[in-house]
Order: C-alpha cells, then structure tokens, then sequence
C-alpha cells in the first residue's frame, strides 16, 4: 500500500513541517525605571537652584562690596578737600576781618572815602567768592551754641535770657555744612554770676 504523501499542489505546506518562528523574547519592563529618571531629574533641579543662589550670592555680595567701596572712595575724596581747602579759607576769612577793620575807620577826606569804596568793593567781591564756595556767615543773635559760638565773655544782662547771644566780636562761617570757624561771642551771664570770664563751654 502506497504511503499517502501530502498533496502540494495547491502549494499549501502541511502544519506539521512549517518550521517554528524564532520570535523575540518579551522584554520586561524594570519598574522601577521611571522612578530613578525622575530622581536624577529632581537632583539636576536641585543642582541647578543651588549654583543659582550661589551665583546670586556672589553677585550681591559683589555689589554690596561695591557699594562700600564707593561710599569709602567718596569719603576720601571728601576728606582730602577739606584738609586742602579748609585752611585756605580761613586765610580768605582773615583777609575780610582785616578788611571790616579798615572800614571801620572814619573816612573824612575825599580821597579816603574813594579808598573805603574800593576797599568796600572788594570785600563784597570776596564774600561773593566764598559764598559760591559755600561758605556762610553763622548768624547773629539767639540762643549760645557751643557747637556754633565760643563765649569770649559773659554779660551780665537784666533784660536778656541767660546763654542769650548778646554781640558777636568775631563772625564764624561754615562750610559745607560743618563748622569752618566758630562765631566769638559774648553771652549773657546768669543771675549772679560772673561776667568776666569766658563761658566754660566755649
């Protein structure tokens, strides 16, 4: 008896001689993949804000540095004038004492009053100057400061307030808001006291 071989013609393969697919193998998933990427990405987060407020604070203590500097520079500068300039003016203060002593005396003659307008003249010339220079006369009268006034004497007074500024001998100036020479004065006295010396204070 003949052994029935497969028919073939209609070109199908019997199932049992198909040779089996290699297929790949499943891969499986690590859970716990997701989990580490976010970590490493919340850690590169975290590195990042911490070089931030690094730099930050680099940069404000750069600029608070800065600021210091500036404000040290600018007192240097400030000093160095005053030492330069403080002196000089208080020659330029000596020189209009001189000249309100020359106008003070009498000019009877034509030719001395012509010399007292000239001299006149050039003292307002000068006080100009320094007023430009902001150089301003302490005022007149009121209350004895010793930050302001040195007492050369004490008065005694029954209409005036004690410590009140009675005459100034010797016009002060400040300059630049600091005192350039202080105003000599005489003060009135309290009741009773004496009123041939100087104010201790001044």
């Amino acid at each position: 008896m003949t052994k029935n071989h497969p028919d073939t013609t209609n070109g199908e393969i019997p199932v049992d001689e198909l040779e089996p697919l290699e297929r790949e193998p499943h891969s499986v998933e690590d859970p716990a993949a997701p989990e580490s990427a976010q970590e490493s990405g919340d850690d590169s987060l975290e590195s990042l804000r911490a070089q931030r407020d690094e730099y930050l604070g680099h940069w404000q203590r750069a600029q608070a540095d800065y600021q210091n500097l500036k404000r040290r520079s600018s007192t240097d500068v400030e000093n160095r004038l005053r030492r330069t300039m403080e002196p000089l003016l208080r020659n330029l203060l000596l020189v209009i004492d001189h000249l309100d002593m020359a106008l003070m005396s009498p000019a009877q003659s034509q030719d001395a009053q012509n010399l007292a307008m000239g001299v006149e003249l050039v003292r307002r010339q000068m006080a100009t100057a320094l007023e430009e220079s902001d150089v301003e006369p302490i005022a007149d009268g009121g209350s004895f400061d010793p930050e302001l006034h040195q007492a050369v004497a004490r008065v005694q007074d029954p209409d005036a307030e004690p410590n009140t500024v009675l005459e100034t001998v010797r016009r002060g100036y400040t300059w630049r808001g600091r005192v350039l020479r202080h105003a000599e004065v005489r003060v009135a006295a309290e009741a009773g006291g004496d009123s041939s010396d100087p104010d201790s204070e001044g």
